[in-house]
């Protein structure tokens, strides 16, 4: 598999005039653009056009209502409870956040869930809505039961993912992981490269450890049992059980509280996903000196980045500093794409009746 790279705008221009043919709006259209690019901006190719594949075979098989609008169905003046009714995920997303800023500006905090909605991107794209704006940042969403509990053998959680950002100087602080050993995105990634996942990330049908990518992909959608570890692993020995306990928080508060479906619902109605999300915006300046808590913030940013290295390692990075070197050189020399993504964006393409000249905009291949 060879990697290649195309200029951002030419991949813009694609998935706009892609998602325009299913029947979104123009502005809609570049909402959802703008969440799948970031994730490839970030070097996330996991949630990034790689994704299209799904969004398109979601959106054709009706699971997403492209005509949907998010309902609220309980609210005060801190949260509200919102029913997406089957609506794009990113465009749920980037309006249950904007709620929640708005509340956040008006009284300090705000707390948004949400129900019946659809694959919403990269976590970390909304909690960063709430810090460009000089806000704290939370961002969860259940998915599809895809984790294994600690001792079982049966998936019962998603992935899970949980992200969190604050500003700070010169690069704000932006931490977004799955509470799974990966997502199910880079087992997709895995099974491109004809790779096998190393030992300890995931289970077979039996409970038992596995390096098949492509079986434990089959399994997870046949729903055969098994699927992917807790952050930790196995057992008790590494900690699997915390990586369990985070997966249960982000349940809590996306499927709990919006009293909509647990992941081991999602995707078992015919025609609908249930996927469940969870916002937060909030005023860190409700702590005190607004500015003296980002300047000591910072400060202790650097302190981290200046500890003493290990032997042979000369960074210690800060989260979310990948990300954002990562979008700085994609934006000069464009994205990375691999060749059975682009030959799957050609193949959506001519079914949607869409031009595909952007994607003949590539330079010389990279190694994968």
């Amino acid at each position: 598999m060879r990697y290649m790279r195309m200029p951002y705008e030419a991949a813009k221009s694609f998935c706009e005039r892609l998602f325009v043919s299913y029947g979104f709006t123009a502005e809609e259209s570049g909402k959802i653009t703008d969440v799948l690019l970031a994730a490839d901006l970030g070097g996330i190719e996991s949630h990034g056009i790689q994704r299209l594949v799904r969004y398109d075979r979601e959106i054709t098989e009706g699971l997403v209502d492209v005509h949907a609008k998010c309902e609220t169905v309980f609210e005060t003046p801190v949260s509200a409870t919102l029913d997406a009714h089957d609506a794009m995920g990113q465009l749920v997303g980037i309006g249950a956040m904007e709620l929640a800023i708005e509340k956040a500006r008006k009284v300090g905090i705000g707390m948004v869930t949400v129900r019946n909605s659809n694959h919403f991107g990269i976590a970390g794209y909304y909690a960063k809505m709430a810090s460009d704006r000089d806000l704290v940042g939370i961002g969860m969403t259940n998915t599809e039961a895809i984790m294994v509990p600690t001792f079982a053998r049966q998936a019962m959680l998603g992935t899970n993912p949980i992200a969190f950002a604050m500003p700070a100087d010169p690069t704000d602080y932006l931490f977004d992981a799955a509470t799974t050993v990966i997502p199910r995105g880079k087992l997709e990634v895995y099974k491109k490269r004809e790779k096998p996942v190393p030992q300890g990330w995931v289970l077979d049908e039996n409970g038992l450890d596995c390096t098949d990518t492509a079986r434990v992909l089959d399994n997870i959608i046949a729903k055969r049992g098994g699927g992917i570890l807790p952050l930790g692993g196995s057992g008790e020995s590494n900690s699997g059980y915390k990586g369990y306990g985070f997966g249960m928080l982000c349940e809590i508060c996306t499927a709990i509280f919006s009293q909509g479906a647990t992941s081991d619902l999602i995707y078992k109605k015919p025609g609908k996903a249930e996927i469940c999300h969870f916002f937060a915006a909030f005023d860190y300046g409700m702590f005190g000196d607004k500015a003296g808590i980002r300047k000591e913030f910072s400060e202790y940013l650097q302190k981290v980045r200046d500890a003493k290295k290990a032997q042979g390692q000369e960074r210690v990075w800060i989260h979310g500093e990948k990300e954002k070197e990562a979008r700085a050189d994609r934006l000069a020399h464009g994205l990375l794409l691999n060749d059975k993504t682009l030959d799957e964006m050609r193949r959506i393409a001519a079914r949607q009746g869409v031009g595909a000249e952007e994607l003949e905009r590539i330079t010389v291949p990279e190694e994968g």
